[in-house]
């Protein structure tokens, strides 16, 4: 699993979860904090569509955290105010960049998760459609 999609999954599980999975790495590395969650902006770029070039749409808050486990530096950023979530996604970063063997385990619970957000989406999404209108239908009615 690759690290963008293993973030984007972490990011939406439960945070009792995600700490979970930060105690089973703590429990058997040292984590040293080099950076505190904190707040801040970030810009976010944007290509426009017509001539390609890049500009800024605007910034985005976020809490971000800076953890070393074994000397490999993780790091945890996330939209919005979460100090708990972006510290334990820094120590799961960091055991991912070190290669702990922990991360065998951290594989099968993310997977775990991975198959209840996909649940969970796709029962949003089936209560979406319910309220979808179908306007071919409502000309027939109309016509009547």
């Amino acid at each position: 699993m690759r690290r963008k999609q293993r973030t984007e999954i972490l990011i939406d599980c439960d945070i009792e979860k995600l700490e979970e999975m930060a105690k089973i790495i703590e429990n058997k590395h040292n984590i040293e904090i080099l950076e505190e969650p904190n707040s801040g902006l970030i810009m976010v770029k944007m290509r426009e569509s017509a001539q390609k070039h890049l500009f800024y749409l605007g910034e985005v808050f976020v809490t971000e955290c800076k953890v070393m486990l074994d000397g490999v530096i993780g790091l945890g950023i996330i939209k919005g105010a979460h100090k708990k979530r972006a510290n334990y996604l820094a120590i799961i970063d960091a055991a991912y960049n070190a290669k702990v063997r922990e991360t065998k385990d951290l594989d099968l619970m993310i997977k775990e998760e991975k198959l209840k957000i996909d649940e969970k989406k796709a029962l949003i999404c089936k209560q979406i459609l319910k309220t979808k209108v179908d306007f071919e239908t409502l000309d027939e009615e109309v016509k009547a």
